[in-house]
């Protein structure tokens, strides 16, 4: 019997791939639509990737000293964690957040808690990507407070807030409000940032999260465009002119160890956003067209088993990442499958971004794997797989009706069960878990979260609140209220509310008594 090879999205792959496979012609050239080989001429010639470290852990003085290291050793952005407690609206003293402090993320309560982390970093130096998404107008909203206590304003600020909620219903759930309002607040920050702070990306649609619960590179661009749609829609809705908005989303893909697939998917998804936003919303700016994305190595793909060999595992995903033109790159650290990154960790994994991008050769030419048959092939099978996708979503009424009907969530269960099946059944070969295992596998030495935190977590509020002008407080937040139960964009209310030390748990509660607060269907 011979044995049927495929790709991770079950796209069938033959002995050899001959110019009879290319049914596209492939002569793009790189910084010109569809931008298939790239959105720039020169590319990495030109400017490398940004490098970004996700971190952010324990206390606000923890990440900032994880910061400044970072950028001693040549980061070149930074990308801030946040505690589950911060991503879901409550503050580090809530009885639900006993626990939770500091451990998957950074705990930012209030403007002091913010201000101690980005202490002696100026912000008119650095861009920032924040991955946040239900808190994502308030965290903002002190980042921007923050720079204008160091005197930069708003409109010289660089970054990123998440803020993509759709796959938080989707996927990640740190979700607060229904899918309603807080498609509003989105639609607030990216009509507030097309006009106060110009160089912020308000959103970066994610397919990341998707992938890492189990789906594969077809659903994960799917997915992700179908949630693209949902936004543009919503902003063009309340009145926004496409090009004055679109220059401005960004993307967040997955990059996981199907080297050939994952390369073609970048390649892909840069060609089917350009077609969409040029056809479906008559874009005319050609950066409307720009599919800006970053890449994160995968942590799925981590062991906890000899950990080590994940340095080879995000090395090849980083390669692909590259090689698939990426405008930013985190490298996840090799102990990630265990805890948060030690130093050391994180100091190897961005050494791997530098190496690839100085020692290798693959930045001298654009799209280097370009007219490659099986490339090239891979690249437009997985366009025509996702517009089959795309035209589905459509029928029943795009991505909110979608995950309504929990379409998403099925297919990606469905994928993951194959995926584990696929390992259980030692059909997928993982190194260290299923084949090649280590008796004798020693555990590293791991970075530990002081259980303290909470305590002081706890009574750095209390100090907040007892020395606040409390009448203040409770003015900024009446009159957020008061602009939530209208049509009022809720921006500038939040920024004044966190000016006037109203905590995240504070503000978030606010606008729960306006909107409510989301309960899932659940399904089995």
């Amino acid at each position: 019997m011979v044995e049927k090879f495929k790709t991770d999205s079950s796209i069938p792959v033959k002995r050899a791939y001959t110019k009879k496979d290319i049914k596209r012609d492939t002569r793009d050239e790189p910084g010109k639509f569809p931008y298939t080989r790239g959105l720039y001429p020169n590319m990495y010639r030109e400017r490398l990737w940004t490098m970004r470290q996700y971190s952010g852990f324990g206390s606000a003085e923890e990440t900032n000293k994880r910061f400044k290291f970072l950028l001693d050793h040549g980061q070149t952005g930074l990308s801030l964690a946040f505690d589950l407690p911060t991503q879901t609206g409550r503050d580090s003293d809530d009885p639900q957040s006993e626990g939770e402090v500091g451990r998957t993320g950074v705990a930012i309560s209030s403007i002091k808690d913010m201000m101690t982390c980005f202490e002696g970093i100026p912000l008119d130096k650095v861009s920032t990507s924040m991955t946040i998404n239900s808190t994502a107008s308030t965290l903002l909203s002190l980042y921007i407070t923050v720079a204008e206590s160091q005197g930069v304003t708003p409109d010289k600020l660089r970054g990123t807030t998440q803020n993509d909620i759709l796959k938080e219903y989707i996927a990640r759930n740190t979700y607060i409000y229904p899918p309603k309002p807080s498609m509003r607040i989105i639609a607030d920050m990216i009509e507030y940032c097309s006009k106060k702070v110009p160089q912020w990306y308000p959103i970066s649609i994610s397919g990341y999260h998707m992938r890492e619960a189990g789906c594969n590179a077809v659903q994960e661009l799917a997915f992700t465009f179908a949630n693209a749609i949902e936004y543009v829609e919503t902003c063009t809705a309340r009145g926004l002119k496409v090009d004055e908005f679109a220059p401005r989303l960004s993307f967040f893909f997955c990059c996981t160890m199907e080297f050939f697939e994952e390369i073609a998917k970048f390649r892909a998804a840069r060609r089917i956003y350009a077609k969409i936003m040029k056809e479906r919303f008559h874009a005319r700016d050609q950066k409307s067209m720009h599919l800006r994305f970053h890449v994160q190595t995968s942590g799925e793909s981590l062991t906890a088993q000899q950990v080590d060999n994940n340095i080879v595992r995000v090395t090849t995903e980083a390669l692909a990442a590259v090689l698939g033109g990426c405008q930013s790159l985190h490298t996840n650290s090799r102990d990630e499958a265990l805890a948060l990154p030690t130093e050391d960790s994180v100091k190897i994994a961005l050494r791997t971004q530098q190496i690839i991008a100085g020692e290798t050769g693959v930045t001298k030419t654009v799209d280097p794997l370009a007219g490659s048959h099986y490339i090239e092939y891979l690249t437009s099978k997985i366009e025509d797989e996702v517009y089959k996708y795309l035209k589905r979503i459509d029928r029943m009424g795009g991505a909110m009706a979608a995950v309504e009907k929990g379409f998403f969530q099925e297919e990606i269960r469905n994928n993951a069960y194959l995926l584990k099946k696929e390992i259980d059944e030692n059909k997928r070969v993982i190194v260290g878990v299923n084949k090649y295992q280590d008796a004798h596998d020693v555990e590293p030495k791991l970075n530990r979260i002081d259980l303290e935190i909470e305590g002081r977590q706890a009574a750095k509020l209390k100090d907040l609140k007892s020395s606040r002008d409390k009448s203040k407080a409770d003015h900024a937040l009446a009159q957020l209220q008061a602009a939530a139960e209208k049509d009022e964009n809720l921006m500038p209310l939040i920024i004044n509310a966190v000016k006037n030390y109203s905590t995240l748990g504070e503000i978030s509660a606010t606008l729960r008594t306006v909107f409510g607060r989301y309960e899932p269907k659940i399904s089995f």
